[in-house]
């Protein structure tokens, strides 16, 4: 079947979408020419200009289209069991999707990426954490104001109980990719992240 002249252009710009993002993640948003984007992607510069009118806006494309990918562990979070008797194996659970998902090395490099051009793109940086990261954070907030209510959890501020949860278990995996450059632990040490974080979590909030 013949493709359509719009069928060939949505896939040019996907093209260029999966040739700019291996780039920037390769080489950084100032390392990256549209013309570099343009040879990666096995079309011309005008081709690219013609769906992107600069670099930046398609840098910015690239960067807030992977805020979707949250929408899973927003769900997640949301479907919480509030079980009293399972509560620190849910927990446990959750932990350990959670640390797959924000540990995952696309996802780390990403961050990388937007945190070293966010002086350069403060808007950006902070629409990429809100519309991502942040909105996990308050669903994660509301699923333990919900287990508060059920007298499972005893929380004043649970936006500031998210947070603590999630830095347990992200601090140490996640600080070591971004000084190190490359993810810096195993399967063994993300379980055991899990387990201890949820512990102490609910040392400090049960």
């Amino acid at each position: 079947m013949e493709t359509s002249g719009h069928g060939r252009s949505a896939l040019k710009r996907q093209a260029i979408l999966e040739a700019a993002t291996s780039a920037f993640l390769s080489s950084g948003y100032s390392g990256t020419s549209m013309d570099d984007i343009a040879r990666l992607a096995a079309v011309s510069k005008q081709t690219v200009y013609k769906h992107f009118s600069d670099k930046e806006k398609l840098f910015a494309e690239i960067i807030l289209a992977t805020t979707d990918r949250v929408d899973g562990m927003v769900d997640l979070v949301a479907r919480f069991p509030a079980d009293a008797d399972t509560l620190e194996e849910d927990l446990t659970r959750l932990a350990r999707q959670f640390l797959a998902a924000l540990t995952h090395p696309r996802v780390l490099r990403l961050r990388r990426l937007v945190i070293a051009n966010a002086d350069t793109f403060p808007e950006l940086g902070a629409d990429w954490y809100e519309q991502g990261f942040e909105r996990v954070l308050a669903t994660l907030a509301a699923t333990f104001e919900h287990l508060a209510g059920r007298g499972l959890l005893r929380i004043d501020q649970p936006l500031l109980a998210a947070h603590h949860f999630s830095g347990l278990l992200l601090w140490i995996p996640v600080n070591k990719a971004m000084f190190y450059g490359s993810p810096q632990y195993t399967e063994a040490e993300l379980d055991h992240y899990a387990t201890a974080g949820v512990r102490a979590f609910l040392a400090a909030y049960r």
